[in-house]
């Protein structure tokens, strides 16, 4: 059994100092985005030794989640001025994730969202933004929502305008592959997919009674820097169960790292509106041709080091015998009409071409 050692100090307790204090310190991760700035000064020759000053931003993300997609959009925003701070899970890692965040330029609290503290949930009111990127637990659900009535009276009143839930469009289910989008009927195929879609009603009906535009994005595959079939190949990882399942289907839905983050600035752009976003590329091409296509730029990039390593679980083989279920084409015309976004990646191809130009292999 793994035991948890902690000093004395609650974890619960935010990394911010209090703001009853009559001279406070600057919160860590602000130090840190000082001495950043400090530095590269330093390096172009400036001829002030001054540290820069940081100016006070109104525009303050709260991110429930710092996954894959939560952290890279949290250092665009960092490097565009804004506040941003997180929670990450009461586990035994929970100090050394924190530090490693706040390093970063987060603001980090440590929250167990089984009993979440009054102290944490109340210092989300005082952010203008709040992005949910927390998957729902098997059945169980959404935890936070758990607290749905706690939650809306901590925030009520507060200063959130905005407010995200990352869902996917795996809510769909099976159109026999046809197109769907947003008006399609969801029609949830598994457990999971089924508390996504509970999820997003309850995030847009605490939107509602908050008096706020609540929005949802339902995410294709989400893929990018070390996270992709690129990596799967260098790495020569096996597949997991869902993407072996995944495999044997005729269309998938993707989407880039770089083009959730665009769609996400863009939606605090535009007048608020309670409304769901499917976010995915133009190209909803196989499983087994994403691969072919990523090895045959790995071997291009890196002749004759990976060429003979694929195991069958990383080639089309494995469609042999595994589900079908969850055929659709996904539509992403609402986000490029309402949210005026233009995909920097509009193919896999294009985000493959640009992970093989930025990933580098020293021990080759």
């Amino acid at each position: 059994m793994e035991t948890c050692r902690w000093s004395a100090r609650s974890p619960e307790i935010p990394t911010r100092p209090s703001p009853s204090r009559a001279t406070p310190a600057l919160p860590r991760a602000h130090l840190v985005r000082l001495l950043r700035r400090f530095r590269a000064s330093a390096a172009t020759g400036s001829s002030s030794a001054a540290v820069p000053v940081e100016p006070i931003t109104k525009n303050r993300m709260f991110i429930l989640g710092v996954g894959y997609v939560g952290k890279f959009f949290g250092k665009e925003l960092l490097d565009s001025g804004w506040s941003v701070s997180s929670w990450v899970k009461w586990t035994c890692k929970s100090a050394e994730k924190r530090k490693e965040l706040e390093d970063e330029g987060f603001d980090m609290y440590i929250l167990d969202a089984n009993e979440p503290k009054m102290s944490v949930l109340s210092s989300m009111k005082e952010y203008t933004h709040l992005l949910v990127s927390i998957p729902p637990m098997a059945g169980i659900g959404d935890l936070l929502l758990q607290q749905e009535h706690l939650l809306r009276n901590m925030l009520k009143g507060g200063n959130i305008q905005w407010l995200c839930y990352l869902s996917s469009t795996s809510v769909y289910g099976d159109s026999g592959g046809d197109w769907v989008d947003e008006d399609y009927p969801a029609s949830p195929s598994n457990h999971m997919a089924k508390l996504r879609l509970d999820a997003e009603k309850g995030w847009l009906d605490l939107g509602g009674s908050l008096g706020i535009s609540a929005l949802v994005f339902r995410l294709g595959g989400i893929y990018g820097p070390g996270r992709s079939a690129i990596d799967t190949i260098i790495r020569k990882k096996p597949l997991t169960q869902g993407q072996k399942m995944r495999s044997s289907r005729q269309y998938t839905a993707r989407v880039h790292i770089e083009d959730i983050g665009q769609a996400l600035k863009a939606s605090i752009s535009v007048p608020p509106s309670s409304r769901i976003y499917n976010i995915v590329d133009d190209d909803p091409a196989p499983r087994e041709e994403v691969f072919e296509f990523a090895h045959m730029l790995v071997e291009k990039k890196w002749p004759g080091h990976f060429k003979d390593d694929p195991s069958p679980e990383t080639t089309g083989s494995i469609a042999i015998g595994a589900s079908t279920r969850g055929e659709k084409r996904v539509s992403n015309a609402r986000m490029k009409g309402e949210l005026g976004v233009r995909l920097i990646h509009p193919s896999y191809k294009s985000g493959f071409h640009s992970i093989v130009e930025k990933t580098k292999i020293h021990s080759l």
